[in-house]
């Protein structure tokens, strides 16, 4: 597993080639695997493969979704408010989940923020994608992620890097 966290990099340059139905299984089951409070699962996930589905929704907000037209799949990772209060928090945990299965079966991913965004048409970057998808009221969307084989190598973070950041960990012992 740390060798996933040293290497895995936002991704958003992807190759023009569709991912394995095998793949997609695995991505399947890593979602449906990941904890949640109280085990509530409040989560719902919708796979898009649809091309032009993709375009639309890398329009959702105006900066940092571009990249999604050029996915060959995005999941939006959805969370339905009236199963859990936490509903944000066990969605987030998904969306890492399904992202570090991605790295592990050679596919690169990047989150795209959608809850607490804003559309360029003057409404929600929520309400946008949930018109698009076609979602109940109750179903909140936290995040899509995009997936596709990497057209983009990126260097891990190495330990020096890390070094400027020790300061934000803090250990109390006995």
């Amino acid at each position: 597993m740390i060798d996933l966290l040293r290497e895995r990099r936002s991704i958003r340059k992807y190759e023009a080639k569709d991912i394995e139905r095998e793949k997609i299984d695995i991505l399947k089951e890593a979602l449906l695997r990941s904890p949640s409070s109280m085990n509530s699962k409040p989560w719902e996930f919708i796979f898009v493969d649809d091309k032009k589905l993709l375009a639309k929704l890398s329009q959702a907000k105006e900066h940092g979704a571009g990249f999604l037209k050029d996915a060959s799949l995005g999941i939006a990772v959805c969370g339905d408010e009236t199963v859990s209060d936490v509903w944000q928090e066990d969605c987030s945990i998904a969306a890492v989940i399904v992202q570090l299965a991605a790295q592990s079966i050679g596919l690169g991913s990047c989150w795209v923020q959608i809850r607490n965004r804003k559309h360029v048409q003057g409404m929600t970057s929520e309400e946008y994608v949930r018109g698009l998808l076609d979602l109940s009221e109750n179903l909140r969307v936290e995040c899509i992620i995009s997936l596709g084989y990497p057209a983009e190598k990126k260097a891990g973070i190495t330990n020096e890097q890390l070094e400027s950041h020790k300061g934000k960990i803090r250990h109390l012992s006995a």
